[in-house]
């Protein structure tokens, strides 16, 4: 059932389209700006894609975008979708099993993200090193129920779900900025949308959190059981380390991404090119 949802997905976009991406991109919270360099981009809004749901959250357009990014063919969808709206988690990520159909290899998943480390400001990026996955661990894993083979494995390995060379390639872009700070750690997902209180915060800091956030990791499950390469990157939009005296707002979220936005089409841009460069 979910493999004939994605295919039909699949075929309607290509519809609209001869572009076979090698590219996907998950624009997270306030970043979609990135979608304006995407050259020669057919749009389709997610309510013309079949078992598509609907985006809700401020910050999220609700397109998906087929063109060129750097040279390189590349499926983004701006705006992503979120347990916390109500969505079956196996829906949340079917569009990536539909772009991985659409021909993507490889996977740049964005999110914004609080600063439980302390060294982490607003305004710096976060390399996902790992993840811990909460909801999933709580039983609410995008592979749970029947399985059909030609989703992928039943039991896919994510020991090593974030790709050691695509994080390197991400560090020697950064390098060339300055006005980058690229910090690397581990990213844990929970369920969301209420902020976290000071006492979870303390204890995702003491189970090893650097950033926390309320998306990705069912993406990157997904990804890996489809065979796709992933880089992750988190932009830090507020500290959350529980010693704030001010409480954090969606609002100061889209601001923060507001902010750094030419920095992280920088970012991202320049690893699209160093991924389209010939070998």
């Amino acid at each position: 059932m979910l493999y004939d949802q994605a295919m039909e997905a699949t075929q309607a976009i290509q519809k609209h389209t001869e572009t076979k991406p090698a590219l996907a991109i998950i624009l997270g919270s306030g970043l979609g700006d990135l979608a304006t360099e995407i050259r020669d981009a057919v749009a389709i809004p997610y309510g013309e894609i079949p078992h598509f749901p609907q985006s809700t959250v401020a910050g999220h357009a609700g397109r998906l975008l087929i063109g060129n990014l750097a040279g390189v063919p590349v499926v983004a969808m701006q705006g992503r979708f979120h347990f916390y709206e109500g969505h079956a988690v196996h829906l949340t990520t079917l569009p990536v099993r539909v772009m991985r159909l659409l021909g993507a290899e490889t996977l740049i998943v964005s999110n914004a993200a609080g600063g439980v480390n302390p060294n982490y400001r607003p305004g710096d990026f976060m390399l996902l090193r790992d993840h811990i996955y909460m909801p999933g661990l709580a039983g609410n894993n995008p592979l749970v129920g029947p399985h059909d083979e030609r989703l992928g494995e039943r039991f896919p390995a994510v020991g090593k779900a974030y790709d050691a060379e695509l994080r390197a390639l991400a560090r020697e872009v950064a390098a060339r900025h300055s006005e980058i700070m690229l910090h690397e750690g581990i990213y844990t997902m929970v369920g969301g949308p209420s902020y976290e209180t000071p006492a979870e915060l303390a204890f995702l800091r003491t189970i090893g959190t650097d950033a926390v956030g309320m998306s990705t990791a069912p993406e990157v499950v997904v990804a890996r059981q489809v065979g796709m390469r992933v880089l992750g990157i988190s932009l830090i939009t507020n500290s959350a380390t529980g010693s704030e005296t001010t409480e954090v707002n969606h609002a100061e979220v889209l601001s923060t991404a507001d902010a750094v936005r030419n920095k992280f089409a920088n970012l991202v841009m320049g690893i699209v090119e160093r991924l389209g460069a010939p070998a």
